[in-house]
Formats: C-alpha cells, sequence, structure tokens
C-alpha cells in the first residue's frame, strides 16, 4: 500500500482535479480511495493496476459528491472550457501525462510566489509529506504547511485553470516547473529521510515528467540541461551504496557500471543546451555533472572545469546550497585548507543552519588534514541533522573511525 502511495498519488490526483476542478475537494477524493484500497486489498491483493483501480474510485467518489453538494456550482476555481487549453501530442504523452502537466502548470501558476509553487507540486503531484517537501526547502514543517495552504487558497481565489499555458504564457511559467522537476529529483537522488539512500520513485517520476517537457517543447535549451542532468546524474544509481547498503562515495564507485547509455543521451543534451549562450542554469549543472561522467576515474577528474563552471552557476543562479557545492569543488582542485575556508564562508548562511552537507563536507576536509578532534564535532553534528538511515550509518562509521585513528588522545574520544 506505501509503494502505491509513493508511485499512484500523482497520477490518481491528476485525473481527479480534472473531475472536480477543485484542487481540496480532489484531494478528499483521492484519500478516500486509499482508505478504501487499504481495506479492500487486505483481502483480494493488490490489482493489476492499481493505478486505474484507485483512479475510478476517486472519480466515482468525486462525481457522488458533485451530485450530492453541487460541487461544480460552489467551487469553480479551475473551471475551465477544455478548448481554451492547447491539445497535447497524446500519441508522445498519453492522456495520464497529459493530466499530470495541467497539474504541474496550474501550481505553478505566475499568481504563486517561486516557493509556493515548488511546494505545492511536490506535495499534490509527487505525493511527499509536509514534511518532506518541508526538509527539501530547510523550513519547519509548520511554516511548510501555512505556506502549503496559503497557495491552494490562492488558486482557489485567482481561479487558476487546469490547463497547459498557450505558447505565448509558457515563457513566464516553465522555469518553476524546470525548478519543481529537479527538486523532486533531487529529493529522490538523496532522501532526506527513511531506510534507502534512494527514492526511485521520485528518481522516476522527475525523469518522466522531464521527459514529457521535452516532448512538449522539444527545442527548450533549459528542458534539455534539465533532462540531460537528470540522465547524468541517475546514471551512477547502482552504484551509490555497495551491496549490503554502505553509502559508496563517488571515488568508491565502479564507473564500468555506471549507465552508458544515459551517459551518452545525456551528453548530447548538455551540448544541445550549451549551443544557446549564455547557457542557463540547469545547462551549467548538467555540464557539471556531464565532467563527472566523462572522467574515467575519481584522480582524473576535473576539478579546476568544476570550479569554473560553478562559478558562472553561482552568478546566474545565486544560492546557498550552490555555493556549498562550489566550496566542495574547491577543496577537491586546491586542497583541503582551500575548501575550509570557502565552507567558513557559509557559516552564517541561515538556509544552511540545518543543513547536515555542511557539516558533513567540514568533517570530511577536517579529516583529510588530520584535525580529528574538529572533524569528530563536525560529523557529530552532520549526524543530528540527517534522518536518512544509510547517511546516518556511514557518518556513524566515520566516527568510528576517528574514534579508532592512532594518535586520537582518550580526552578527545570522550569528547
Amino acid at each position: 500500500m506505501a509503494e502505491a502511495h509513493r508511485r499512484e498519488w500523482g497520477f490518481v490526483l491528476a485525473a481527479t482535479v480534472r473531475i472536480t476542478r477543485d484542487i481540496d475537494v480532489a484531494e478528499e477524493c483521492v484519500q478516500d480511495a486509499y482508505a478504501k484500497a487499504l481495506r479492500a486489498w487486505g483481502s483480494t491483493g493488490v490489482p493489476t493496476k492499481p493505478s486505474a483501480w484507485l483512479t475510478t474510485v476517486a472519480k466515482r467518489r468525486a462525481l457522488d459528491l458533485g451530485r450530492r453538494q453541487a460541487t461544480f456550482k460552489r467551487s469553480l476555481p479551475l473551471l475551465v472550457d477544455e478548448q481554451e487549453a492547447p491539445a497535447l501530442d497524446s500519441a508522445a504523452l498519453g492522456e495520464a501525462a497529459d493530466d499530470r502537466l495541467r497539474l504541474v502548470f496550474t501550481c505553478c501558476h505566475p499568481a504563486l510566489s517561486p516557493d509556493a509553487q515548488v511546494a505545492l507540486t511536490l506535495r499534490l503531484l509527487c505525493g511527499l509529506t509536509t514534511a518532506e517537501v518541508a526538509r527539501a526547502f530547510l523550513v519547519t514543517e509548520t511554516t511548510m504547511a501555512a505556506r502549503i495552504t496559503r497557495a491552494k487558497k490562492k488558486i482557489a481565489a485567482a481561479r487558476i485553470p487546469f490547463r497547459v499555458p498557450a505558447p505565448d504564457e509558457m515563457p513566464a511559467r516553465i522555469d518553476a516547473v524546470l525548478t519543481v522537476v529537479l527538486l523532486l529529483f533531487t529529493t529522490g537522488h538523496r532522501a532526506p529521510a527513511g531506510e534507502n539512500l534512494v527514492r526511485a520513485d521520485l528518481v522516476e517520476r522527475a525523469l518522466d515528467l522531464a521527459r514529457m517537457l521535452r516532448a512538449l517543447l522539444p527545442a527548450d535549451a533549459d528542458v534539455a540541461g534539465l533532462l540531460g542532468l537528470i540522465l547524468l546524474t541517475d546514471a551512477r544509481r547502482a552504484t551509490r551504496t555497495a551491496p549490503d547498503g554502505r553509502l559508496l562515495l563517488l571515488e568508491e564507485q565502479d564507473r564500468a557500471l555506471w549507465d552508458s547509455d544515459a551517459i551518452v543521451e545525456g551528453v548530447a543534451l548538455v551540448d544541445e543546451a550549451h549551443r544557446r549562450r549564455p547557457p542557463g542554469r540547469f545547462a551549467l549543472q548538467a555540464a557539471i555533472a556531464a565532467v563527472h561522467a566523462q572522467a574515467p576515474s575519481w584522480e582524473e577528474t576535473d576539478w579546476e572545469e568544476i570550479v569554473g563552471l560553478y562559478d558562472h552557476l553561482v552568478t546566474v543562479w545565486p544560492s546557498p546550497v550552490v555555493a556549498l557545492n562550489r566550496a566542495v569543488a574547491v577543496g577537491l582542485a586546491r586542497g583541503a585548507p582551500a575548501g575550509l575556508a570557502a565552507l567558513a564562508a557559509l557559516a552564517a548562511e541561515p538556509q544552511l543552519a540545518d543543513y547536515s552537507y555542511l557539516p558533513a563536507a567540514r568533517a570530511e576536509f577536517l579529516r583529510r588534514i588530520g584535525r580529528l578532534s574538529e572533524a569528530r564535532a563536525s560529523y557529530d553534528e552532520a549526524l543530528r541533522l540527517t534522518d536518512n538511515a544509510v547517511e546516518r550509518k556511514f557518518l556513524a562509521e566515520r566516527i568510528g573511525q576517528l574514534e579508532a585513528a592512532p594518535g586520537t588522545s582518550a580526552g578527545e574520544r570522550a569528547t
């Protein structure tokens, strides 16, 4: 049942919104469908097509509410004439894709703030919990719950239509949609919490959406860059953990097992995205991923090229997380002291205050130059901020290695 929720929520909700034209009502209907599935599937087993089963039950509930409560007369925030919406290539995308794209573009309407656009899409289309969305934004769950509620009310008040925008509206909408898909992928690629490092359902949902957008906008350089970035990064998925579940750093991964077809396709997309001058943020991120993907080994990685790409990226897209990634690249290109100096400049950044990768990166550089007690303290901090079981195990092992390191005093081991 949990698997069905992760994989099917977005499909079912998008199809139900088409009937209700009201997000809150659609959510109620889908939740009711899942409750019925929990009861029915316990005795009959999971059906061959759980998405179709859930969608049918949710739609029936929506139609019943419409008949009994006059929902369609009272709640029209998303009601539009279907003829107003530009037709999608149904052969290339399919009806389910059509519904999901409509829901993505509805959530990413310019009447909503950028943060609200991303948060609402992750919550509604991707089925992330409010807590998971909050972690992705580095804010509290309470703050995120209020943000999502305000966004849904805004959609109702502004009567935002449930459709893919017309071509002349697309430039104002596509960046938010691409941001949503990237954050969805990032959340799946390195799950903020849970027993697994990767949430494959979220990764696959992001890849699916990126391919839909590519079919819708085949000449868009940013779409090409985003799809290339996802393909190149996800090409390493099979090697990111050992058979026993242990986290493997990039330098430990067997590159012969990387997905070569995904790398070839991703690199071609990067080349296409970089034909636009200047390249956008998605093209730059994809280019960084391409440097990693094409390096024959960890030792042969061109870290100075990666630093240069981050220099461009932090100008095009200023972000604390981008600055953190750049600082790590500086340390790998120019030595741990340089990396520590770059990280120190980010110590007062509010958005990174609860971000575990900042103290984890600091700990790695401190460990490399033998400042073991300081490294231990930073690993401890990272461990406190990490909810993912695979990452927690990795950090705990690092701490254990430091405690057992020759030359570590009893006093240091006790801290």
